[in-house]
């Protein structure tokens, strides 16, 4: 039997490839602000616990306005609905850049975590149905934009914050403005099918078991992947562009093993024994990150090391979570979504808390004691999880991908 060939990932119309740049600037977004923390709480003289509420303001808006998010573009239309959320980041990113206070930059990172919202859950719907070569061609590309945005947001963040503390948010200004006028131009939206969705049904579906164990699953999981991203330029001690070279690394590992190594890894095992694998090892990643605290090479490799895990731990329990139940994409998304955002809100000042009641290795270990909380979860529902190892990974890809975001935002 012949194999049809594959078409090419990279031939796409020009809409596809407008929608592929705004996935890369928005994921820019998640790790643009990691090098300029020390800097900016040092400018406007900002204790580490306010500094860290930068990624506590952003990702608990984004968490619950992912709530809201399906109801209002099965309304508007995926183009409106993202036309307002690139609106929305251009607006706010700049009203950080021009802040002369820390809380000032926390309340407009709240607004530009709305907007992250409604792009980012909008965004992979867009390019699946406007993708040439089928859904698995736009996954792959969507997945790329993943991949580099998570990479580079960093490294350019280290660049613009070795100028001013400032320059990143400038950056995203730029960028954004450019991704809203591509998507105005190139962007069909008329003819676009709407399907209404209920506001109250993201709330329900958490009444599944398997999804509920999932998504309290990806709470104390995001509490661990969020120590190692948003505390650990602090210990460093690294200015802007070393932490910026750092977690570019952590973003290039992350992007390859959720791109290629979890799917060769999905062929040939379960699901959850995945999941019970990589949670306890980078519970044991966590923990030596704490140990080795103060030097700063040891820390480094520590972090790179949680990238590679983190990547593999964002595919497959996404990939668990479309299988958990036969709900709408959409919608399954948005319930797991705001309740794993908690765990990615909460943690960054409570490690900051930590830091400053201990020392810089407590928050690691109570980074790992969350993550082996995660493994427990998965471990004590492993009855109502059994059917998410039945199906063959190919089968809900497309809507895995739809909240593979959300793990690494």
């Amino acid at each position: 039997m012949n194999t049809p060939a594959t078409p090419s990932v990279w031939k796409q119309p020009a809409q596809v490839w407008a929608v592929a740049f705004a996935c890369v600037v928005a994921f820019m977004g998640i790790g643009l602000v990691d090098p300029i923390l020390p800097a900016i709480a040092e400018s406007l003289q900002a204790s580490p616990v306010e500094t860290e509420l930068l990624f506590t303001s952003y990702l608990l808006v984004t968490g619950l306005a992912m709530l809201v998010t399906s109801w209002i573009s099965s309304r508007i239309g995926a183009k409106a609905t993202l036309l307002i959320g690139l609106a929305l980041i251009v607006v706010f990113a700049l009203l950080c850049a021009l802040s002369g206070s820390v809380d000032a930059v926390i309340g407009f990172r709240a607004g530009w975590g709305l907007g992250n919202a409604l792009f980012i859950s909008t965004a992979l719907a867009t390019i699946v149905g406007a993708a040439s070569g089928g859904s698995s061609a736009a996954i792959i590309l969507y997945e790329a934009a993943l991949g580099l945005g998570i990479a580079v947001g960093p490294l350019l963040g280290g660049l613009l914050g070795e100028q001013s503390w400032r320059g990143p948010f400038f950056g995203v200004v730029v960028l954004m403005a450019i991704a809203f006028v591509a998507v105005l131009v190139l962007l069909r939206g008329p003819g676009e099918k709407r399907v209404p969705v209920k506001f109250s049904a993201p709330f329900t579906a958490l009444r599944r078991p398997a999804l509920a164990v999932l998504a309290i699953t990806a709470l104390f999981y995001n509490i661990g992947f969020f120590v190692l991203l948003a505390f650990s330029p602090f210990p460093l001690g690294f200015g802007a562009m070393g932490i910026g070279f750092t977690f570019f690394g952590w973003g290039v590992a992350l992007a390859v093993t959720s791109v290629w190594v979890a799917p060769i890894l999905m062929r040939r095992m379960p699901r959850t024994r995945i999941i019970l694998i990589v949670l306890p090892l980078l519970a044991v990643d966590l923990v030596a990150a704490g140990l080795v605290v103060g030097n700063a090479a040891a820390l480094v490799a520590c972090i790179v090391v949680g990238g590679l895990l983190l990547g593999v731990m964002n595919t497959v329990l996404t990939e668990a979570v479309m299988e958990a139940t036969d709900l709408p994409r959409s919608v399954a998304s948005s319930a797991y979504s705001a309740v794993r955002f908690l765990g990615g809100a909460m943690a960054p000042p409570i490690a900051a808390l930590l830091w400053h009641a201990f020392n810089a290795t407590v928050p690691y270990l109570f980074a790992a004691a969350s993550v082996l909380l995660a493994a427990l979860t998965v471990f004590l529902g492993r009855r109502v999880l059994s059917h998410i190892d039945d199906e063959p990974e190919d089968a809900v890809t497309e809507d895995a991908a739809a909240i593979l975001v959300g793990d690494a935002a």
